[in-house]
């Protein structure tokens, strides 16, 4: 009983801060989702003019289908689909490499992925924006999707992971084993790689930014800025498309929420 009361102050005042911290979150969105219900034009005088009537749902039919937000979401949707698949097929199979087969240098690459992480991506973009441009993929979806599929985070954690399944693996030989074997053995660790990779895709803005010349291969990180005018800023259409993109990222949270936080915690990666 005793150790009861003890810990039960220190509750409510967890309890307390993860309220805070929601709060703060969540205001933004909340804000987001009740500005893309106001009318344009609507005069602002306070905060709480935001939350009040009259409201309008005809901002997201308006937006879809006289706007190129449809093809920016899909290119959005498409280009983090396929950086996804990619990412965690050639993370996993490297990861394999580095800490299942032993070969000369091993230890000497794995510690040069593990200095990729202390290299921002700012850094790499002027020889990838010249590397891409003499590869001629500037403003296509290859330029927009290869430079982003390798990437040290998501090796480290799939390494580490491996690390911790059984070197005696009965599978046949080496591809049979990852195939058959430690593949289904790792659902929890590439679902967290799935999430990251997705999330980083779809929040990606730099390198789009750089490399999609024409609207047609903007995203939707790329493309919601357009839509603030020059001399005068209108909040209403650009959160509304800020509520379209972040709804299929919070679905695949809403969904996936387990499998991240499992992976996370099984893969010994610390937040």
């Amino acid at each position: 009983m005793n150790s009861k009361a003890k810990k039960k102050p220190g509750s409510i005042v967890l309890s307390i801060i993860s309220v805070i911290l929601a709060v703060i979150f969540m205001t933004p969105i909340l804000w987001s989702l009740a500005v893309s219900f106001q009318r344009e034009g609507k005069q602002i005088n306070s905060i709480l003019d935001w939350f009040t009537p009259p409201y309008t749902f005809q901002n997201y039919p308006d937006l879809i289908l006289g706007s190129d937000v449809t093809k920016w979401l899909f290119n959005s949707v498409f280009i983090a689909v396929v950086t996804t698949v990619l990412t965690v097929i050639l993370s996993a199979m490297a990861a394999y490499a580095l800490a299942k087969i032993k070969f000369k240098g091993s230890n000497a690459l794995y510690f040069y992925f593990l200095l990729g992480l202390m290299v921002p991506g700012e850094a790499t973009i002027v020889p990838l924006f010249i590397t891409a441009n003499g590869l001629n993929l500037i403003d296509s979806y290859a330029g927009l999707i290869l430079p982003t599929i390798a990437g040290s985070m998501n090796l480290i954690i799939m390494v580490t992971f491996f690390k911790g399944l059984p070197n005696e693996i009965d599978g046949g030989g080496e591809l049979t084993a990852f195939f058959k074997v430690v593949l289904p053995l790792s659902k929890a660790v590439i679902s967290t790689v799935c999430i990251f990779a997705f999330i980083g895709s779809w929040n990606n803005y730099l390198w789009p930014l750089l490399c999609s010349m024409s609207s047609s291969k903007f995203t939707l990180p790329i493309g919601i800025p357009t839509f603030a005018g020059t001399y005068t800023v209108d909040y209403v259409k650009p959160m509304t498309a800020n509520m379209i993109a972040a709804v299929p990222v919070i679905l695949i949270y809403i969904l996936f929420e387990r499998q991240i936080v499992e992976g996370i915690t099984m893969s010994g990666v610390k937040g």
